[in-house]
């Protein structure tokens, strides 16, 4: 019984961080593709 409880724990930590890491990542490509587009911009413009 205890095992389980032991096992449940770390399927939540690894699912938690897994979350964690992909989140992270989405939140970077956003802001490089953001960057970009405005780095694009200036270029146009100037």
């Amino acid at each position: 019984m205890e095992s389980t409880t032991v096992l449940k724990i770390f399927y939540f930590a690894a699912v938690g961080l897994l979350l964690m890491v992909s989140l992270g990542i989405l939140y970077l490509s956003a802001a490089e593709w953001r960057d970009r587009r405005r780095r694009d911009r200036d270029k146009r413009s100037s």
